[in-house]
């Protein structure tokens, strides 16, 4: 579950109450990290934990929650994943249960309207006689200093989580000094990162399904409103846009550019301009060796800083799939992705210079993705 408020905002419209189950720690091998979550409700599940006994056994707890009045309390259970659930992760987890219904609808709202300005989280402090105490924490709006025990701990992790980007862990669990009254902080903001997908072609449309269930908000743009499909899933926003290289400004900075568009002219404009900016995490472009040792002479001449040029990763995708089917070429940018955001230890750059590491150039070896010469 990507984006874990917006989810529990939606589903409030439509259930009575909800279970929040959390992935609060990990110690040792775990299907899921910490921040992973679902939503048990009477109508049904969504997100998922990581399956196996481990989510089987949340679920039965969940619907025992729901089963009571409202104002249960929340509760924090420990599982040792092989002794006691069978499962060859063999590590243990900590999940984190909590009630919401109606009557927190407008702290949900708060909390979706604070994340829209900026980064947030939010901390919820578990006592041991079944009260909790929420609070949304931002860079101007610091934890509360009354009622949560360990809040210079606390205090201390929420600004190390509002520091950092979407793809660092999305919760930490910070222990009362007693074991008493422990603290879950949780990232607000969807774990997310910003893809700016150029081209609507046959592999535009097959990039735009494989990311459905990966960590990117994709604005997906083309000058040919028709090339677009009928229905796209929820990370994608369709931009039809007559100048589509204009709109290269409009992307945050740390964004991802993804470049494959009907025309090399329009590529070549399309990359300039992200050039031009040098704030973004990652840049590819599709095409052949060929295509881009022919863009690196002309932006050269042109005046581009050679170190500008070598951010532009062409062709995309990973060396070991070389199949040219549209889902195939898809699969395997998605993977190349996977791995920088991975090695990187984050999605969303610093600025100039901070880029996803081994972000690559804009030639690379024989292997790597080429759709078109």
């Amino acid at each position: 579950m990507n984006d874990w408020l917006a989810a529990l905002a939606r589903a409030l419209d439509s259930e009575p109450a909800l279970i929040r189950v959390v992935v609060a720690s990990v110690k040792g091998s775990a299907p899921r990290e910490a921040g992973a979550c679902m939503l048990v409700g009477a109508a049904g599940l969504h997100g998922s934990i990581g399956g196996g006994n481990l989510e089987m056994k949340a679920i039965g707890i969940a619907r025992e929650m729901l089963a009571q009045r409202a104002g249960v309390a929340p509760r924090l259970d420990r599982f040792a994943l092989g002794a006691t659930l069978g499962q060859c992760c063999g590590g243990a987890v900590n999940l984190w249960f909590e009630r919401f219904d109606s009557a927190d609808a407008g702290f949900v709202s708060e909390a979706l309207a604070a994340r829209s300005r900026g980064a947030a989280v939010i901390a919820t402090e578990l006592h041991r006689d079944g009260a909790a105490r929420r609070a949304i924490v931002t860079r101007g709006r610091p934890l509360p200093r009354s009622g949560f025990a360990a809040h210079r701990a606390a205090s201390s992790a929420a600004d190390n989580l509002l520091a950092e980007s979407a793809a660092t862990p999305r919760a930490v669990l910070v222990p009362g000094g007693d074991g008493d009254r422990p603290i879950l902080l949780e990232r607000a903001d969807p774990a997310r990162v910003p893809l700016w997908l150029f081209g609507a072609g046959h592999v535009g449309r097959a990039v735009a399904s494989v990311f459905a269930d990966l960590p990117f908000d994709i604005t997906w743009i083309d000058g040919r409103a028709n090339e677009f499909p009928e229905t796209v899933p929820a990370n994608v926003t369709v931009l039809h846009s007559a100048a589509p290289a204009g709109e290269v400004a409009r992307a945050p900075r740390g964004a991802c550019f993804l470049v494959m568009t009907h025309s090399h002219d329009l590529d070549y404009e399309i990359c300039r301009a992200i050039l031009d900016r040098d704030d973004h995490a990652w840049a590819g472009l599709i095409g052949s060796e060929t295509k881009a040792a022919c863009f690196a002479v002309r932006y050269a001449r042109e005046g581009v800083p050679a170190e500008a040029v070598a951010r532009l990763t062409c062709p995309v995708g990973t060396r070991e799939i070389r199949s040219k089917l549209p889902g195939a070429i898809a699969v395997s940018i998605a993977a190349q992705l996977l791995q920088l955001l991975q090695s990187a230890g984050e999605l969303t750059a610093a600025g100039p210079g901070h880029e996803l590491a081994d972000a690559g150039e804009i030639t690379r070896p024989p292997g790597a993705q080429s759709a078109r010469g």
